[in-house]
């Protein structure tokens, strides 16, 4: 029992994280950062465009419409921008992370191992009906929210970096060089490594947990 105990612990710390996600909400630099990450994305995705607008009326003069490449245009950093922010309730709070790096696509590895408790049977509570564990957190629609405000209130820096200094990470530009000129930029440094020592925690932790079938909440994980 004080082995099974131990592993609960030391797997579900996180659990409290959860819990108490109106606690730590996203830092500036957390939400610069991932700003420009999506921005990023999709522009890198609509410059493989070989479309060519055309601009302009034909006049009575003749004058024909003047063409300019899509990947240049100021109709693809404008459709870009809009509902960017959006891309951000993709994200999920990986709480066995640190820092910035709790925030990433796709389901989390601690929650997917309460996932799998709970198909093998055990009863875990955190607070929240099983049908919400998949909306976005309160963190994360914090996130959006926070964007949204950023994106408007830089919008003219997003658009100098686009037509003038595009060979400039928009990262270091927006975030470095405006947005977190006086304030802390560290999380802008933070890699992905991978989940370290994780794997073998959630495994383990899981097999002395099979067959218990008693109900485990939030505090007592």
């Amino acid at each position: 029992m004080k082995e099974l105990l131990l592993c609960i612990g030391l797997l579900l710390t996180v659990t409290l994280a959860l819990a108490d996600q109106e606690e730590r909400l996203p830092k500036k630099c957390e939400v610069c950062k991932f700003l420009t990450v999506e921005l990023q994305a999709t522009l890198e995705k609509s410059g493989r465009s070989k479309e060519v607008l055309e601009l302009g009326e034909v006049l009575d003069t003749g004058k024909r419409k003047r063409k300019i490449k899509y990947n240049t245009s100021e109709t693809r950093l404008t459709e870009a921008m809009d509902n960017i922010c959006d891309g951000i309730l993709q994200y999920s709070v990986h709480a066995e992370r640190p820092g910035s790096l709790r925030y990433a696509k796709g389901t989390s590895q601690t929650m997917n191992t309460l996932k799998n408790l709970v198909d093998k049977g055990v009863k875990v509570d955190l607070g929240i009906p099983y049908e919400l564990w998949d909306e976005p957190s309160v963190e994360v629609a914090d996130m959006k929210r926070q964007c949204e405000t950023m994106l408007e209130e830089y919008e003219e820096v997003v658009e100098d970096w686009y037509f003038n200094h595009q060979e400039e990470r928009l990262e270091k530009f927006l975030c470095e060089t405006h947005i977190l000129k006086n304030s802390d930029s560290e999380c802008l440094k933070e890699t992905w490594k991978g989940d370290s020592g994780m794997k073998e925690l959630t495994e383990e932790s899981e097999s002395n947990l099979d067959g218990d079938k008693h109900t485990h909440d939030a505090a007592e994980l």
